[in-house]
């Protein structure tokens, strides 16, 4: 799989994402389009998805601007910034997860998204 271009769109926020080469990308690009409602922790927003994926190259070291899926929640995850068990600048994750692109644009507008908005994810 080429990297892939998607869409997040919430109801304030529209955002443009690009999958990496991994099997949980492929997997997550092939269920779209996704809605469902999302959570806040700190500056990660996340959402689950009906998909059950296990482990594949999960990390705890993540960057601003990742996209990732959770397996233990069967959530995608975008980080923006800090979440509260931060030891540095750096997002960290409540546990593993796989990482499976990259936000492009400015992320922190991400900052407008509140728990309980839809989003909608979506093939370019």
């Amino acid at each position: 799989m080429k990297n892939t271009k998607i869409i997040f769109k919430t109801s304030k926020v529209t955002m443009e994402g690009e999958l990496n080469n991994s099997q949980t990308a492929q997997k997550i690009y092939e269920k779209l389009p996704l809605e469902a409602k999302v959570n806040t922790w700190g500056e990660e927003i996340y959402f689950q998805i009906p998909i059950s994926l296990k482990p594949e190259n999960s990390t705890l070291d993540v960057e601003v601007g990742d996209i990732a899926y959770w397996p233990e929640g069967n959530c995608l995850c975008i980080f923006f910034g800090r979440t509260p068990v931060s030891t540095t600048n750096k997002p960290r994750p409540a546990s593993e997860v796989n990482i499976v692109g990259k936000a492009l644009g400015d992320v922190s507008i991400l900052k407008n998204t509140k728990s309980g908005d839809k989003i909608t994810v979506t093939r370019k």
